[in-house]
């Protein structure tokens, strides 16, 4: 794509990207919704965000780099800062969630939890009293509640939406953020993973798209990374 069309790729993607998050909020009666949620729209609303989020993150890195932003002097602080730089905290209170500017670190495996096998009913050795008594017990006794079918708060999400609303809204800030946290990052040799955008697929990425995200998130990952390329010109 020429230089002089990503700034117009760049607001395309933001208007579609306001539009999708805008969704979200609806789906979550506006932020001012139920203190509840079922798990399902909890699900729904995740696979719709986490590519949202990716895709956010790589128009701020496109349009740090073609802007060539510089970030100011770091301002002293009253207090060290335990969390890395571009790291988002999780905020108290009413405090707006920081948009985090860099791919979480890709899982390559995850420990499935051992499967409990089932309780067996009681052994009978013989269809006496007790044994009868001990067996109408055990199929009369109340189911034990599924604790991944209740209902959950959905303060998490709308503080991740009110974040890549922030970030959408304040595109050049972000890239000033980005920039400054990229050079003091470099301070933390411990971190291995440096740059905004993971190697590898993007979070929230699928390889057949299915929803309106996954095309936008496509479109912004390459954005991104040919901004990123070396000039070989």
């Amino acid at each position: 794509m020429p230089a002089m069309d990503i700034p117009a790729a760049i607001d395309l993607n933001k208007a579609l990207l306001a539009r999708i998050i805008a969704g979200l909020f609806t789906l979550l009666g506006g932020g001012a919704g139920p203190a509840r949620i079922s798990v399902e729209l909890h699900r729904r609303i995740v696979r719709v965000l986490r590519p949202a989020e990716s895709a956010v993150r790589r128009l701020i890195v496109v349009f740090a780099r073609i802007t060539g932003v510089k970030a100011p002097p770091p301002q002293p602080q009253a207090q060290s800062r335990s969390v890395p730089p571009g790291v988002a905290s999780k905020g108290e209170g009413k405090k707006r969630q920081s948009f985090p500017l860099f791919d979480p670190r890709q899982r390559f495996w995850r420990q499935r939890p051992a499967k409990k096998a089932p309780a067996a009913l009681p052994r009978i050795i013989s269809l006496t009293d007790e044994g009868l008594r001990r067996l109408k017990e055990r199929l009369n006794a109340p189911a034990v509640p599924d604790k991944k079918a209740e209902d959950i708060s959905p303060i998490n999400l709308l503080r991740r939406l009110e974040a890549v609303i922030g970030a959408l809204e304040d595109l050049p800030r972000q890239a000033k953020r980005l920039v400054r946290a990229l050079a003091r990052r470099q301070k933390f040799p411990h971190l291995k993973l440096r740059m905004p955008m993971r190697p590898g697929p993007a979070p929230g990425f699928r390889v057949k798209p299915r929803l309106e995200i996954d095309h936008v998130l496509r479109e912004c990952d390459w954005l991104a990374r040919n901004a990123l390329a070396p000039d070989t010109s």
